[in-house]
């Protein structure tokens, strides 16, 4: 039966010292083996906050099944801000329509979303939460105007 660590790392910059090392160490696996190969399946997740789940066969063999990163994060990185502003008369960014979607095909299979359209919809509603504005509207904004068909044009070529 496999030993399962799950942890949550940097994309791309995981290391050999906590959370990996101690939980990897007892289990007798090639902890830097481990390590490389982490980093390796994360590098396009750069500085990200990555969830991984490592299944260790034996001392030799190890499986690793990388998350998706939280959607919070996703928007972040799209809108090139450090963090979301906090309160909700300020604004910490603004993404585009597209960067949206992006976003919600990425995170597609973790949301609750029936289609594509809904799953943008929880992406509005977490800009909203971080004070990211979408092509320079509020998310309410935005939220009406996926409501009245807006951006249907945008969901037709992608269901």
């Amino acid at each position: 039966m496999a030993n399962v660590v799950e942890a949550l790392v940097s994309g791309g910059k995981a290391t050999a010292g906590p959370p990996l090392g101690p939980a990897l160490g007892p289990l007798g696996v090639n902890v830097a083996a481990v390590v490389a190969k982490i980093n390796e399946l994360t590098k396009d997740l750069n500085g990200m906050q990555v969830p991984v789940k490592i299944k260790v066969k034996s001392r030799t063999e190890f499986e690793i099944e990388v998350g998706t990163p939280p959607t919070s994060a996703l928007i972040l990185k799209e809108a090139g801000v450090e963090k979301g502003s906090g309160d909700k008369k300020s604004f910490a960014g603004n993404i585009s329509m597209d960067q949206v979607i992006k976003i919600a095909e990425i995170k597609r299979r973790n949301l609750l979303s029936k289609n594509l359209k809904s799953a943008v919809r929880e992406i509005v509603g977490t800009c909203g939460s971080l004070g990211i504005k979408i092509d320079g509207m509020t998310s309410k904004e935005v939220q009406q105007a996926l409501a009245s068909g807006s951006y249907d044009h945008l969901f037709e070529a992608k269901s």
